[in-house]
């Protein structure tokens, strides 16, 4: 028997440091990273320690609603 096709699902995630700074959402200014994730396993929202290029630090990213 072969399993749903949705049970990884692509997320993306997002700086939450350059979110807060007031930037528009739909420019450049924040870092996004697009990642899978199972939805079985992790039914909460994903979040990250990544790289932001816009901070220069790793900083924490979560996930968003596309």
């Amino acid at each position: 028997m072969a399993k749903g096709k949705d049970v990884r699902v692509r997320v993306i995630l997002e700086c939450i440091e350059c979110a807060r700074k007031d930037v528009d959402k739909k420019s450049t200014g924040i870092s996004r990273y697009i990642t899978q994730k199972n939805r079985h396993n992790t039914p909460n929202r994903l979040e990250l320690r990544k790289f932001c290029s816009y901070c220069s630090k790793h900083t924490i990213h979560g996930e968003i609603q596309k």
